[in-house]
């Protein structure tokens, strides 16, 4: 029997984006000055037209300069968390 993993949650993902950015007072530009990605690039992924590749969301989070682990913890908003129950 195979048991597959629960969807990611990637509307979680694309709104901690956008508040991460909102709560610093930047803008599209600011992000994409301090990631070195496209303006264009960031709102498509906040938008949702594209999910953006991990190389894509690595730059974000030290732009961001937010732990890569707690905002890719956002995939798994609305299910527990992959890993051992420490209960």
């Amino acid at each position: 029997m195979t048991i597959l993993p629960p969807d990611p949650d990637l509307q979680a993902l694309r709104l901690e984006l956008a508040r991460l950015r909102a709560a610093r007072g930047w803008s599209y530009d600011e992000l994409a000055a301090r990631s070195g990605l496209a303006r264009r690039t960031l709102i498509e992924i906040e938008q949702g037209r594209t999910v953006g590749t991990l190389k894509t969301w690595h730059a974000l989070a030290h732009a961001l300069d937010t732990p890569f682990d707690e905002l890719f913890g956002r995939l798994c908003h609305g299910h527990d968390l992959p890993g051992p129950d420490l209960d």
